[in-house]
């Protein structure tokens, strides 16, 4: 299968895009002001037991506390026969090592565990374990057998840790797992020392940043091209490669074309459907796809799609489109939780097994933990997908001020840092002055402070950028290097932009 991977980097965040015969597959973001810490490690400090919750809540040096349950501590979890309640484990002010497993979503704390595992690009190490473990997605039972007997010369006497052999490792040789296997084992001795120098609470280890987690975690033999947008990002990539991903080096290219990366694949329109609550199908059926507190509903509905012969091939064709079309959605939207799917009813039970046939096959790229339930007695279909991280909507878009519960379109303010960047190569050389709403520019005032990117990493724009003074100065066109941006011959032209809110929305403001 055809797979191009796309990095877009801009001062405020990174994106990234997986596309397979030209269509996006996943969208992945991550903010500059606030990355995710799943599998980031920290010295903890407990702040509260809650016996009649099996829970305490742990201090690690951020905004609210984090969650821990009982079930996640390593020394409960290995002792069945003699499980202690967790009054009996942890107390008040206790120093613990713990590990972020689930990212703060919604007003919940990141959940935690305390049982440590540390990725790499074939092995994840496991310090307080001591077996060796196979990834499922590895079904040959003697291919199986045969990396577990390699990985068990490879390791040294006296290692007390296990491992676990990730999908990537099926054709790696013996040197570059015994190379993982030397890496993760430095990189635990430091976490450790540092541990034991360092007050709670702190972090000891943060996990790598989505552009070089694309290269560990998603890169596989079918990843023809990665092309980044950024020249920093890029000779960073190139870097982290050479080192441990060398069969990957030359598939890593810079992008330096007028036109941005996302709008040239058609990525910008994908995320903004990506958004709407309606999906249309090509056959003109729909999706409708509600995502609450407790779970994500997904709808399908005929609409204009008549059918040829009977009533029940169409609703039988609608589903199976539907079935493609969901499986995508979730990985494109990263839905998790419970989901539960409302086919169109079905009387014929050979087409019921067969929508469910489709949609597990359809399922089967996603890397994400999930389980499907068939059809309840209901005719819906249950499934839960492992969230670790917020939905492409919670990332992407803001509350709205004047519906609680609601969330508006894209974030205005980060939406307009963009637009120059896609207007920039289509206009004259043009010096703007834009005056922000106050909270916008309250809340992007730490670009200020981090310096803003050179021309060439933000698709052109040259700007002189102050949030602290309420003001932003842009110098629009297809430029390459500080010493091109120059008024035009015929003297700057100015311009003032005010960014207006929605009158309910202000009246609420």
């Amino acid at each position: 299968m055809n797979e191009e991977i796309l990095i877009n980097v801009t001062p405020q965040e990174t994106r990234v895009a997986v596309m397979q015969q030209g269509v996006a597959q996943e969208l992945h973001v991550e903010r500059s002001g606030s990355r995710g810490i799943v599998g980031n490690i920290y010295v903890g400090e407990v702040s509260r037991v809650l016996p009649g919750m099996q829970s305490a809540f742990i201090q690690i040096g951020l905004d609210r506390a984090a969650f821990l349950h009982v079930a996640d501590i390593w020394n409960h979890r290995q002792n069945h026969e003699d499980a202690k309640p967790i009054e009996r484990i942890l107390h008040d002010g206790q120093r613990l090592l713990v590990q972020v497993i689930k990212d703060p979503i919604g007003t919940k704390g990141a959940r935690l565990s305390t049982q440590i595992s540390i990725a790499g690009r074939l092995l994840v190490y496991l310090p307080q374990e001591s077996h060796i473990g196979i990834s499922q997605r590895i079904e040959d039972e003697n291919e199986r057998a045969q990396l577990r007997e390699k990985l068990q010369h490879l390791i040294p006497t006296d290692e007390t840790g296990g491992y676990i052999v990730r999908t990537m490792a099926e054709t790696a040789s013996e040197k570059e797992l015994g190379s993982d296997i030397e890496y993760l084992r430095k990189l635990w001795s430091g976490i450790q020392e540092k541990s034991r120098a360092i007050t709670a609470p702190a972090l000891l280890y943060q996990d790598l940043g989505l552009a070089l987690r694309v290269l560990r975690d998603f890169v596989n033999d079918q990843s023809d091209r990665i092309l980044v947008d950024s020249r920093e990002t890029f000779l960073r990539m190139k870097d982290f490669a050479t080192e441990y991903t060398h069969a990957f080096v030359d598939r890593i290219h810079h992008y330096a074309g007028d036109r941005p990366l996302f709008d040239l694949y058609g990525v910008e329109e994908e995320i903004e459907r990506a958004l709407a609550r309606r999906v249309p199908l090509k056959s003109g059926g729909y999706l409708i796809i509600d995502q609450t507190e407790a779970l994500t509903t997904v709808d399908v509905n005929t609409g204009g799609f008549v059918g040829g012969r009977n009533f029940d091939d169409t609703i039988f064709k609608t589903n199976l489109e539907a079935a493609q079309v969901i499986a995508r959605q979730l990985r494109l939207r990263n839905l998790g939780g419970i989901i539960i799917v409302d086919f169109i009813d079905m009387d014929n039970e050979v087409h019921r097994n067969a929508v469910l046939t489709e949609f597990k096959k359809a399922l089967l790229p996603d890397r994400t933990r999930m389980t499907v339930n068939g059809f309840t007695h209901l005719g819906l279909v249950e499934m839960t997908r492992k969230r670790t991280r917020e939905s492409l909507a919670h990332i992407l878009c803001e509350p709205c001020p004047t519906l609680p519960g609601a969330r508006r379109s894209q974030d205005r303010a980060d939406h307009l840092l963009r637009d120059p960047a896609r207007t920039g190569a289509r206009i004259a050389p043009v010096r703007c002055a834009r005056v922000p709403h106050p909270r916008f520019a309250e809340s992007h005032r730490h670009l200020s402070r981090r310096g803003v990117a050179e021309p060439g990493d933000v698709g052109g724009v040259h700007r002189q950028a102050d949030f602290a003074a309420g003001r932003e100065h842009l110098y629009a066109g297809a430029v390459r290097h500080r010493a091109d941006v120059r008024p035009a011959k015929s003297g700057p032209k100015d311009l003032r932009i005010k960014l207006r809110s929605h009158p309910r929305c202000s009246a609420a403001a």
